[in-house]
């Protein structure tokens, strides 16, 4: 909990006066603000915390630092309200009057990407980066402050995205950003919260349609006997697309980031980036023929599959090398889907997407399926198996007609 004492600091200045400072301490860290009084140690009384009757105007300053420290509770207290774990700095801010908010959006942007890659977190980064981008192309101004950005101005946002051919998915993810960075701003006591115009323009209002996306296990046969021989451009796309199926839907990133020293006997055992969830899984006989298939292959780093060349590489290199290569699997994927008949946009999420709703067509219940995924809650997988659920609500219905 959060505390303040007014005390006089140890060290006197050059008259021989010891200023009169505040310490307010949070988180068992200290940050010392001076008062704008200097008094000699004869003067103070220490017990009363105030000035003695020999202070010059001792009455006018004492009612000043009891004024000083009503404001300085008052501060804390706010915070407390708002359940908001506040920073000394915030506090030095709202105690001075210090106006937060005359950072502009870009200054704080910057400021955010820079913390987010010295973090380690340079997918975020690249994220926010991106609809900094966007917004800026959109603004033409860089002395934007967040007062400014009103539920008219996301609407004129959103307006300019869709007329720049961006799809829903891309506007959704665009204003989720941009939210995000508006969240961090209050946090950081740079706007006030009464400003927040999200509570007016909805985030939610852009949710996607559900697009039917799973393979079939028809269609996951078609990929599996896909002649990589014909196509040995197109082989390791098959091989990374069938390793994320099998491996219960394994995101392309912990794939890219999966190291031998993880594959174990029958089974494989890693952390997800994502979650922070631990999967150990045992090794069915395609991800065994996979895994087979990169053993035995000269490489001079840890990693499984070549997608990574170096063991050492920063987060900012690795977000980069994954862009790249991401991007030419899913060409890759839409290139087989192509060659093999299947008619659906074939991306690194089908996999996962299929290997949910695969599961429970054969007959496993949502909980498993939820488990083996990693899902921190039943909602979040009963959003994957959607499609499935209404294709079988709609063959039920069909009976009425029978």
């Amino acid at each position: 909990m959060a505390s303040i004492k007014i005390l006089l600091r140890d060290k006197s200045t050059n008259e021989g006066l010891y200023p009169v400072i505040l310490r307010i301490t949070n988180n068992r860290k200290s940050k010392i603000i001076s008062l704008g009084f200097k008094c000699n140690l004869l003067d103070w009384d220490e017990v009363n915390i105030q000035f003695k009757k020999t202070f010059p105007n001792h009455t006018q300053s004492n009612l000043l630092l009891a004024k000083m420290r009503e404001k300085a509770l008052k501060i804390i207290n706010d915070f407390e309200l708002e359940e908001i774990d506040f920073s000394l700095d915030q506090f030095e801010e709202k105690f001075r009057g210090i106006e937060p908010n005359k950072i502009t959006v870009l200054e704080f942007w910057n400021e955010v990407i820079s913390d987010l890659n010295k973090s380690g977190k340079a997918g975020n980064a690249k994220a926010l980066s991106e609809t900094k981008k966007s917004v800026f192309n959109f603004h033409k101004k860089n002395n934007l402050m967040f007062k400014e950005i009103t539920p008219t101005f996301l609407e004129k946002y959103e307006v300019y995205l869709r007329e720049n051919n961006n799809s829903d998915g891309g506007v959704a993810f665009k204003m989720r950003e941009l939210r995000s960075l508006y969240n961090r701003a209050i946090k950081k006591n740079v706007i006030d919260e009464k400003y927040y115009p999200f509570k007016v323009y909805k985030v939610s209002k852009l949710k996607v349609g559900n697009i039917k996306k799973a393979l079939t296990r028809e269609e996951v046969r078609l990929i599996e006997n896909f002649d990589e021989t014909k196509y040995p451009n197109l082989a390791e796309a098959k091989r990374i697309f069938l390793f994320s199926y099998y491996c219960r839907g394994m995101n392309y990133f912990d794939i890219m980031m999966l190291k031998w020293s993880s594959v174990s006997g029958d089974r494989i055992t890693y952390i997800r980036s994502k979650t922070k969830g631990k999967f150990n899984i045992n090794i069915l006989q395609p991800v065994k023929e996979i895994l087979d298939s990169y053993r035995n292959r000269p490489s001079t780093t840890d990693y499984v599959f070549p997608i990574l060349l170096s063991n050492n590489l920063t987060a900012t290199q690795i977000q980069n090398r994954k862009h790249k290569k991401l991007k030419k699997f899913n060409s890759d994927l839409k290139k087989i889907a192509g060659i093999v008949g299947v008619d659906k946009p074939l991306s690194s999420y089908v996999a996962r997407h299929s290997y949910a709703t695969n599961l429970k067509q054969i007959g496993v219940s949502t909980d498993i399926v939820s488990q083996s995924m990693g899902h921190k809650n039943v909602a979040i997988t009963t959003a994957y198996l959607k499609d499935f659920e209404d294709d079988v609500i709609d063959k039920e219905n069909e009976r009425l007609i029978m």
